[in-house]
């Protein structure tokens, strides 16, 4: 049993982490408005831990115990070093143990020359994030150039969310964006322990008012067929059918492929696509763990 000693100074060593970072440094926008406290404030913490705001101060005011899922969450909100870490385990009278994190995602060869080969066909492979694993030069023509988005930032949700030229790409993105909230709320409850996953979902909360209002719907949608109508700076407005495969060897991983019937104004653009792209010597990917 935890003092209530201890667990006040659980919460006065919270306060400190918190009073240690910026909203830049947790990937927050910055304002110009004045903040009331140093660092982050506590609703900011809550949400990029995806715990509720009462939840997190009533363990700051040392009012309750979190479990160790929680403290590991927060832990890497707050950026925690070994032996910070360590110590926030032993105040909150936990035994410091690694929350089981999932295997590393890895394109399987097979997968990856599938990808390669589709030379007419705009394609990529994500994994149940929707970290972006993979991709091949049409897709990077389509949609954006991967290669140079930094690996950690290499999401799909995040792209949508972040990016200002990924809300121009699609001509009624917000459909588009909230089926990807949709979609990442399945994958939470497929996944509920997954740090990275909880991380992405309190950032995205944070960073994207709509996102938090669409995450509040309980909304769950597999992935599906359909049509997505592209305005692209390149070939102009298409409207192009959209699939999304699954590999039963890797069934958390899932090819996107865009493609348009022949003699279609559509199938056209993606000819000129792939020409404008070959020219601009836009790569594909090799592969990508995560």
């Amino acid at each position: 049993m935890t003092s209530n000693a201890t667990l006040n100074e659980l919460g006065e060593f919270l306060k400190q982490g918190r009073s240690k970072l910026s909203p830049r440094t947790v990937g927050l926008p910055s304002t110009t408005r004045p903040r009331r406290v140093e660092g982050l404030r506590r609703e900011e913490v809550a949400q990029l831990a995806s715990i509720s705001t009462d939840y997190y101060t009533r363990l700051e005011q040392g009012r309750m115990q979190a479990s160790a899922p929680v403290l590991d969450t927060i832990a890497r909100v707050l950026h925690l070093d070994d032996d910070e870490r360590g110590h926030l385990f032993r105040l909150a009278g936990r035994t410091t143990v690694r929350i089981r994190r999932r295997g590393v995602q890895k394109v399987p060869p097979q997968l990856q020359r599938v990808l390669e080969d589709l030379t007419s066909v705009p394609a990529m492979v994500l994994g149940w994030r929707g970290d972006v694993l993979a991709w091949n030069a049409l897709a990077a023509a389509l949609v954006t150039d991967f290669s140079r988005i930094p690996e950690k930032h290499r999401n799909y949700p995040r792209l949508l969310f972040t990016e200002p030229s990924m809300r121009d790409l699609y001509a009624d993105w917000e459909t588009a964006a909230q089926v990807t909230v949709a979609r990442l709320r399945r994958a939470a409850a497929r996944h509920p322990k997954d740090l990275r996953l909880i991380a992405l979902i309190g950032e995205l909360s944070m960073r994207d008012r709509q996102f938090a209002q669409w995450w509040g719907d309980h909304r769950v949608a597999a992935r599906t067929a359909g049509t997505e109508t592209l305005i692209h700076p390149v070939v102009g407005e298409v409207t192009l059918d959209c699939d999304t495969l699954t590999a039963h060897t890797e069934p958390d991983q899932y090819m996107t492929v865009w493609t348009a019937a022949p003699g279609t104004p559509a199938h056209d653009s993606l000819r000129i696509l792939a020409s404008w792209g070959a020219g601009h010597h836009l790569p594909a990917s090799s592969g990508w763990e995560v």
